[in-house]
């Protein structure tokens, strides 16, 4: 049987040889994924925001529990800057512009960035 277009018969041989005669072995190479750089999402302190919406802020975008939002509002408070999460670069990006948009909306100067992990 032959395929349309093609002028050779088929003698029935399909042992995978080439034209030269010669067999090659398909091989399939894997190349591993590199897992996507990590950054953090940081929070910065200011002195107008209340403590309640920080810890309403982190509850929201980053699902931490009441104990653990605290403690990062507190951290946050203190030391100037608070780490909230590590994620991928779109997440990160994508919690920051969710965080600055709602305290925007809420009339309050919460910052947030974010720096390659």
């Amino acid at each position: 049987m032959t395929a349309a277009g093609d002028d050779k018969p088929d003698d029935g041989n399909n042992d995978g040889a080439g034209d030269d005669g010669q067999i090659g072995i398909a091989t399939k190479t894997r190349a591993k994924p590199k897992k996507p750089s990590q950054f953090k999402v940081l929070m910065l302190n200011d002195d107008y925001t209340p403590m309640e919406f920080v810890v309403m802020v982190l509850k929201r975008f980053f699902h931490m529990d009441l104990e653990q939002a605290t403690r990062v509002m507190l951290h946050v408070h203190q030391k100037g800057v608070g780490v909230c999460g590590i994620f991928p670069y779109e997440i990160a990006e994508t919690k920051v512009n969710q965080v600055m948009e709602f305290a925007r909306q809420n009339q309050h100067p919460l910052q947030c960035t974010l720096e390659k992990a």
